[in-house]
């Protein structure tokens, strides 16, 4: 044998345990991508349950809600606060559910339902007379996408039945009985 021989057959050598290395590499980068994907849809999904556990833990919260969803503006200023800071939370977590779309964590699918979860929402007045005045917390490219999304001027349909109008104010009657509490510790 000569140099040129073992030249050659130490390339083909190296052709034959190196292919099969980079398809393993490349099994495990897919592998691992997926896996990151999914843990960031579990992260999301998370995020998402924990931040909507105000709401089905709490009639008090989930009253307000109801009232701001219909009307931001009649809400007194402690309500506002309360009702905005959910909502903050809420819009970020959107916006980050976009995100995730944008990096393609998120599928197509999953970010039709995210869209058309937005649409229920932006489709009444107190979300969007919030959304308004606090558009400027957010990115530019996720608030044209919520802009766009109240230009389709969608109806409000997902509170439809609700009755709004036949729940009583917690947060007034709360501060009412608190002013009688209250006053009465100073009669005597």
């Amino acid at each position: 044998m000569n140099w040129q021989m073992l030249s050659a057959f130490g390339q083909l050598t190296t052709a034959f345990i190196g292919i099969p290395s980079l398809i393993y590499l490349a099994v495990q980068i897919r592998e691992q991508t997926r896996e990151r994907r999914q843990t960031a849809v579990n992260a999301l999904t998370a995020h998402w349950g924990d931040l909507t556990k105000a709401v089905h833990d709490s009639v008090e919260f989930s009253e307000l809600h109801l009232r701001g969803v219909h009307s931001f503006n009649d809400l007194d200023g402690l309500s506002k606060l309360r009702f905005s800071a959910f909502q903050n939370r809420f819009f970020h977590n959107f916006e980050g559910m976009y995100f995730s779309f944008c990096d393609g964590i998120l599928s197509p699918p999953m970010w039709g339902e995210i869209e058309r979860t937005m649409s229920d929402f932006l489709a009444y007045p107190g979300v969007r007379q919030w959304w308004a005045g606090r558009k400027h917390w957010y990115t530019e490219q996720f608030a044209r996408v919520v802009d766009g999304i109240i230009a389709r001027g969608d109806e409000p349909t997902m509170f439809a039945t609700y009755c709004v109008r036949d729940i009583p104010k917690t947060n007034q009657s709360m501060q009412s009985g608190a002013g009688r509490r209250t006053a009465s510790l100073f009669d005597d």
